[in-house]
């Protein structure tokens, strides 16, 4: 083979090599699988008094959510309902405070975020006449996730969170520390 033809046959090797490698594109990253569960301060509830609980949200490593205050019209917010039995009462929700992202997706826009573990923060007061023997709250979780490129469809995830109900004398043991704290 000549120096000529050499080199048409490596300048078409060479088109070819771009023409394929411009066809193939990388896979969408997949729906990340966030946790999302709930926990109790204490083992039991007693009755006439609060326990604190909490809805924690584990989100993969390269993904993220948008916070309860995102920074843009756009984002959707994270946003915890919580219902529960006749009589006892839910405080406010207290959200983590949010990392503040920069993503090129979105032109290097400041987004408020959560990654990694999250912590949504609340108290429950049983009522001193409270005639059931546990409390059963029904969490409903809506979020949206995210990666450095695409954002999902918002999800609602539920969760039911029971604690059982004992009197107000009777011996309740701390639990979830890891979450809560060692107070």
């Amino acid at each position: 083979m000549n120096t000529k033809s050499l080199r048409r046959t490596i300048a078409f090797s060479l088109v070819g090599l771009l023409f394929i490698a411009s066809g193939l594109r990388a896979a969408p990253a997949p729906e990340p699988n966030i946790g999302v569960n709930g926990y109790y301060s204490n083992d039991k509830a007693q009755r006439g008094r609060t326990i604190r609980a909490a809805i924690v949200m584990e989100v993969p490593s390269g993904y993220h959510v948008n916070s309860n205050r995102p920074l843009n019209k756009y984002s959707i917010p994270t946003d915890l309902k919580i219902e529960a039995p006749r009589g006892v009462a839910i405080g406010p929700i207290f959200y983590p405070r949010a990392i503040v992202r920069k993503l090129k997706a979105v032109n290097n826009e400041p987004l408020a975020v959560y990654e990694g573990r999250a912590i949504l923060r609340f108290n429950v007061t049983v009522p001193a006449n409270y005639q059931g023997g546990e409390v059963i709250l029904k969490a409903r979780l809506r979020y949206q996730a995210c990666n450095d490129e695409v954002c999902f469809p918002p999800k609602n995830q539920d969760v039911d969170m029971g604690i059982g109900v004992v009197g107000p004398g009777d011996r309740v043991q701390r639990a979830n520390g890891w979450v809560f704290g060692r107070r």
